[in-house]
């Protein structure tokens, strides 16, 4: 398999997916020197806490060494519009910006979080698509506008490790509220990568909370390929009976038509509950990437059960992401 870039489950497909999540499985409790003499550079737009940290950690650990550049704090303000006109506070183009930094760099990792104003203009990932066009060694998404990819696989190879082939599992992904309204990137990639990974996938959100249909289209796409399926619901119930993984998420209503950012308060009974969690299969887990609001988004006494299981979630970004850098630069790639 040749990989050039990841920045969206599309540079994977179903074949790809299954190949990391199988490598990142193999290689736990190991800590082969695969990444020596080897240079992350990690552009920075957004916070982090785990992105960051598992993709240094992954470098060390390989051998290798990471970069950290934060867009606005010690690094210039970076515009990537072309024809701007450069006269605000954004003193540097990516066009310039990018080609440097690859020429120091083995990779380049890059996470930019969406506006939330205009999914269409979201939808189009163009800071994702500035670096991928500039650089000239692989570009790595650490969460763009459009998607969250490296959570995707980390979310997909904690549910394989305790229910094995995932091909027909019955998986939810649960609108949460929220005091604001996030991006639809994490909600994207579980869709995503579940279907590339054969699951039953339910979708369930009030009406409003509308995902883009070119992204449904693509993960109906995988999950006929992977011998799964793709469903919408609002109806929260129907969507968890027998479902054996439940993964809470905010997302922000869509901007074309949609009820307005005050909405994402107006549906408190879609914050996960251990009721929820009963109406499930039962060995059912609970999932969600981190950072959560308590008591907003879910309930203590979902985040504090036995089902549980964000700390496994979270460990997994690091096996995903090294079983990713070793096939884009690993000294045997």
């Amino acid at each position: 398999m040749t990989l050039r870039h990841f920045t969206h489950i599309r540079d994977l497909g179903p074949e790809g997916v299954e190949r990391i999540l199988s490598r990142a499985a193999a290689w736990k409790g190991s800590f082969p020197k695969h990444l020596v003499d080897r240079v992350l550079a990690m552009v920075f737009f957004n916070p982090s806490l785990r992105t960051r940290a598992s993709f240094e950690t992954v470098m060390i650990r390989g051998g290798g060494s990471a970069v950290v550049l934060e867009v606005g704090n010690g690094v210039w303000k970076l515009e990537d519009r072309l024809g701007a006109v450069m006269d605000g506070d954004r003193a540097e183009h990516v066009r310039e910006a990018v080609p440097v930094l690859a020429r120091y760099a083995d990779a380049l990792a890059v996470r930019t979080f969406a506006t939330c104003a205009d999914d269409a203009a979201d939808h189009a990932d163009p800071v994702i698509g500035a670096f991928r066009q500039y650089s000239t060694v692989p570009v790595i998404s650490m969460e763009s506008a459009r998607e969250h990819p490296c959570q995707g696989l980390a979310d997909l190879l904690t549910a394989r490790e305790l229910f094995g082939p995932t091909r027909g599992l019955p998986v939810t992904l649960a609108w949460a509220p929220h005091i604001k309204p996030l991006p639809k990137a994490v909600p994207n990639s579980f869709l995503l990568t579940a279907a590339a990974a054969g699951c039953e996938v339910r979708v369930a959100h009030p009406e409003g909370f509308e995902l883009m249909p070119e992204v449904l289209a693509e993960a109906r796409g995988y999950a006929q390929a992977a011998g799964g399926s793709v469903s919408v619901t609002h109806d929260l119930d129907s969507a968890l009976a027998g479902s054996r993984v439940l993964y809470a998420k905010s997302w922000g209503p869509a901007t074309a038509g949609g009820p307005g950012p005050e909405a994402v308060k107006a549906h408190p009974e879609w914050l996960t509950s251990t009721a929820h969690l009963a109406r499930m299969a039962p060995d059912a887990i609970f999932e969600h990437c981190l950072p959560v609001r308590r008591n907003v988004e879910v309930s203590d006494a979902v985040l504090d059960s036995p089902q549980c299981r964000v700390v496994d979630e979270a460990e997994n970004r690091f096996h995903v992401q090294r079983a990713l850098l070793d096939l884009l630069i690993g000294n045997g790639s």
